[in-house]
Formats: C-alpha cells, structure tokens, sequence
C-alpha cells in the first residue's frame, strides 16, 4: 500500500514553533508570533485548537512585547480553530493575558476579547463568557479585576435576566472595590454599561454607585466618574437629571483637585445642552463663572475656550443680557491674566462673541478687549486675534474697523514676530476689498510692499501670493501702475533672495494680469536674469519657464524663451541644467503645437 501524502502538519510540527518561543533572542520570539496566524494554517484546525491555543496560555511570562502581539493575534483566530462555535478556546490564553502586570497587554487582551464575543451565541455566553468574566472580577490580583470592567458591556444585552443580575451585582461590587485602580477602570467603564442596563436599575442602582465615584477619595477615579456623568445624564430625562445627577455633581463643582474642576471646565457646554436654558442659568453659570477666577491656570485656560460655546448654550432671548452682566466681567479680568495660556485661550474665542452681543455692544464693550489683547505682549496672542478677525468685522462693519483696529493692524503689519506678519498680510486683501483702491494706496501700499523684501521668507512668500488676491480686486490697471514698478526693484536688488522673490512675482503677476501684458512688461527682466551670478536665480528662472510657459503665445516662447533654456541647458551648474532640460521638455510641446 502507498504512503498517504504528508499534511501540512506533519510539515511543520508545534514543536518548531515551540522552540522558536524558546529561544533566548526577544525579536525571533517576537517574528514568531507575529506569523501565528500563518503557522495555524499549517498545524491545521484540529492540532491549532488542541495544542497551538493551550500551548500559547503558558506565555504569559514572556516580554511584554511578546504578549501585546500575542493578545492582538489572538482576535484574528476565529476562522483558524473552526469558527464561532469554538471561539470560547480563545478564552484560555486571553483571560491568563487579563492578568498580566503591563496595563497596555491587558488592555489589548481585553479588546480582543470585546471583539471575539461576537462570535458567541447567547448560550456559549452564558456558558463560557459570563463565567470568565465572574473569575475576573472576583479574581485575587487587582489586574484582572481591573480587565473585567471592560467586558461587561459585550454580553450584558445578550444573556438571561439571572446572569444580568449577576453581572450588574459583579460591576456594582468593582465601584467599590478596596483598590483604587480597579475602581478607576470600573468609572472608566461607569458611561458605556449606563447604556446597556434597563432604565430601572440604571435608576436604583448605577445612580447611587456613580453619585460614590463622584466623591471617591482619589481624584483620578472622580475624574473618571465626571466624565461618564455626562453619557449617563443624556439617558435621563430632565427631571431625573436635576434630581439625581445634579446632586453629585454640585458636590463635584467645589472639588478640591484641579484636574476634576478641569474636566468639569471641559464638559460643562455639553451638560448645558443637556439640562436646558434654566437650569444652565441658575445652576451651572456661577460654576462657570467660579471656573474662569480658578486659581490653577490649567482650570482657568479650559473654561476660557469654552466661552464661546456656553455663551451659545443660553437661552437666545436672554444671551446679550447675561453675557454682558454675567460673562464679560470675568473676561475683562482674563484679557489682564499673568498667564500666557489663559489670554492666547481668550483671543481664540472672543471674537465670537460679538455675534451674539450685536454691533453696539460689541463696539461699546467688547472691543475695548480685542484692542487690549491685539498689543498684547505674547505673539500668539496678538495673531490669534487677527487670525479671528473676520467675525468681528462682519458685526461692526469696515468703517468701525478703521477707526478702532486699523491703527493697531498697521502697528502689527510691522511686528517683530513674523507669524503675525503673515497673518496681517493674508488679512489685507479683506480690508482691501472693503476699503477700496484709494485708502489702500494712501495707508496699506507701502506697508505692504515691503514685506516684499522681509528678511523672513514666509512673509516675502505670502505678500507674493496675496498679489494675486489685490489685482482681483483693483484691477491690472492698478498692477502695472503701483505693483510693478516695486516689484521690478526687486530683480535689482544686491540680495539674491529678493531676486528670487521677484520670480515668484513674475509667475503670480502673470497669472492675474494675463501673460500678454507680462510678455511686454516682465519677461524681458526674467530673460535678463538667465546671466545672474547666483545659480539658485538661474535654477528659478528654468522653474518659472516650465511653470508659465504652457501659457505663453507658441511664437514668444519659440523667439524668445528657447534660446534663453538652450543657454541654461548647458550651465556650468549641474541643477540649473537639470530643471533648464526638465523646462525644455514642457515648451517643446508649445512649439510643436505651433508648427
């Protein structure tokens, strides 16, 4: 009789793999277990199952590197161990992964087992899952009681009322666990199980557990605890919200941990939504009003960028009036804050408010504040503001803007800080448009030219692309007579970076006046410059021809533009006859075109 023909196997026997897991290098243990999926598929579903599974559930004292690939594995084995009815062997290896000291490979042991319990029916739930999650709960180490409170969500909907109780009296006892790591992870948890219990236990039972988290000694678990409160108030309605979440969380508005009156400073705009315009007017402004004169500038700077938004949150019929008594007070008091961070927070928001506070008040109040932090001494501060500054023109209108702000911009067109020259510049088209071609020659021109020749290359490269922004609004005209003459000064310059920018200029000028007005007026400087001493110049102007010369009429760039690429396709310089041959290619095809 012939010999049967070897299975893969028999190939390929577990004892390889093993002794790879044994070796004393951590990256060849690592490359293995990173093809486990591959070596199931040869050891095949039966010898996987059997002895690949319980073999990988005596790893747990490998390097942690090891086990987080172990752990991320093992959620891709359902089709390699026969499918869903045996995805409860994946437990073994997983729930002795739950218990391990790193907190990151039991939080990937626990996702995988978040994902594999999908596969299980609500029998195999109660009859594999719901026991290792009790052995995980009830465990000896606090590590695994902190693993558990991850897994309670997955099965909760999908199993008997007797094993729902079960588990909801397991999660209740991990509130209050004597460890206050484990009652951290369970607070963690506190706002996704909220969403899968009944309505009647959510009422009678989670409620008084999270109302302790609330005031847990440890301010990490009610911190925790805090930021649940909102997910489980958007299950409530109204009146259970002030009459059972509010309490607990009046106790938390004074708590003595800034890192909690932080995530209250954080999550008070969404609570607002959720209790309604009355109860965010008598009970959570003078939370936040308490929350913006904090004295750790971490609380401070978190409820100042939320002002906008809790100014929004009020009733509209009475937003002005409260914002105004209320709310600007407090501001006025954080535009002087010792804290840098706490006023570059304010610049980010107050411009939104002048919206909601109209065109008088905004002019009468809270200008006075934009104008204060605008000669702020931090930079970031300053160009928050101008960076934000469409909303505030938008509301008192350009005339206003002239009288109050624009000798501040012009003040900050020349600030020593670059990045808020840049934003100055990119604001100029905008006033440009509003303030008409006079004024902007009379008081902006000049100004604005130079930044043409800043010795920072951001603003030289801005004021060049915002060119184009300028002649759309004033017109070619307007370009060959104010623009031009200036920007021609630059191919003359001493300094070959402002030659450069020239270049830059010839391309935006081009594409905003049409390339016949160019050809007349530009090129014949850019074809001069084909003799500058400095390469970086000739290399610009072989990447300016190959930029616009698709452009161009076919018989200009055969007369004139070709000799000049010839002449630069054989310079001594090796990267200017490269992009001189890359440009050649591009007109080539103008030329052909024209034959």
């Amino acid at each position: 009789m012939a010999d049967s023909k070897p299975t893969s196997s028999d190939l390929f026997p577990i004892s390889v793999f093993i002794d790879e897991l044994r070796n004393e290098d951590l990256q060849v243990r690592l490359k293995s277990v990173n093809k486990l999926p591959t070596i199931a598929l040869a050891l095949g579903i039966e010898k996987t199952r059997n002895e690949l599974i319980p073999f990988l559930a005596t790893l747990i004292y490998d390097d942690d590197m090891v086990l987080l690939a172990l752990a991320e594995k093992l959620s891709t084995f359902i089709p390699l161990i026969g499918g869903p009815e045996y995805a409860h062997c994946l437990l073994i290896p997983l729930e002795a992964l739950t218990s391990v000291e790193e907190t990151i490979v039991r939080d990937r042991a626990v996702d995988s087992l978040r994902t594999i319990s999908s596969y299980f029916s609500p029998t195999n739930l109660e009859e594999h899952f719901i026991p290792m999650v009790n052995r995980l709960a009830l465990g000896d180490w606090f590590t695994t009681r902190c693993s558990s409170c991850g897994l309670f969500k997955v099965c909760y909907t999908r199993v008997s009322p007797a094993a729902k109780a079960t588990l909801r009296n397991l999660f209740y006892n991990l509130c209050q666990d004597e460890s206050p790591l484990v009652r951290h992870a369970a607070a963690g948890k506190l706002g996704e199980f909220a969403r899968v219990i009944e309505m009647e236990f959510l009422r009678s039972d989670l409620i008084p557990v999270f109302m302790s988290l609330v005031q847990d000694e440890q301010d990490y678990v009610r911190l925790l605890a805090i930021e649940a409160c909102v997910g489980i108030a958007t299950l409530l309605p109204l009146a259970d919200v002030k009459s059972l979440i509010m309490p607990a969380l009046n106790h938390a508005f004074a708590d003595m941990s800034w890192r909690v009156r932080c995530k209250i400073a954080e999550k008070i705009t969404e609570l607002q939504r959720i209790v309604g315009y009355e109860t965010s007017k008598t009970e959570l402004l003078p939370v936040f009003q308490s929350l913006l004169k904090d004295t750790q500038l971490e609380v401070r700077a978190t409820a100042t960028t939320s002002v906008k938004k809790f100014c929004e949150n009020l009733n509209p019929q009475q937003r002005d009036k409260i914002i105004i008594s209320h709310i600007l007070p407090y501001l006025r008091e954080l535009v002087a804050d010792p804290s840098q961070r706490v006023k570059s927070a304010l610049s980010l928001v107050i411009g939104g408010l002048s919206p909601m506070l109209g065109k008088q008040h905004t002019i009468d109040l809270l200008l006075p504040l934009i104008l204060t932090q605008l000669k702020d001494e931090a930079a970031e501060v300053r160009l928050n503001i101008i960076l934000n500054m469409k909303c505030i023109v938008e509301v008192i209108g350009m005339q206003q803007l002239i009288q109050s702000l624009l000798p501040t911009i012009l003040e900050l067109a020349e600030d020593t800080k670059w990045r808020v020259k840049v934003a100055v510049i990119e604001f100029m088209p905008q006033l440009a448009g509003q303030l008409g071609m006079e004024f902007f020659d009379e008081n902006l021109s000049s100004i604005y030219m130079n930044c043409l020749m800043d010795h920072v290359f951001a603003v030289r490269k801005t004021a060049a692309l915002n060119l184009k922004k300028l002649i759309g609004s004033f017109g070619s005209e307007w370009a060959e007579n104010k623009v031009i003459p200036r920007v021609l000064t630059l191919a003359r310059s001493q300094n070959y970076l402002f030659r450069v920018t020239f270049l830059a200029c010839v391309k935006i000028l081009t594409e905003a006046c049409g390339h016949r007005f160019m050809e007349k007026i530009l090129f014949p400087t850019l074809l001069s410059m084909v003799n500058d001493s400095t390469a970086n110049v000739r290399l610009n102007v072989a990447k300016i021809i190959q930029k616009i010369g698709p452009s161009l009429d076919p018989s200009y760039v055969k007369k004139e533009i070709k000799p000049i690429l010839d002449k630069l396709a054989i310079d001594a310089d090796e990267d200017v006859k490269f992009f001189a041959l890359e440009a050649h290619e591009v007109i080539e095809t103008v030329i052909v075109n024209l034959t």
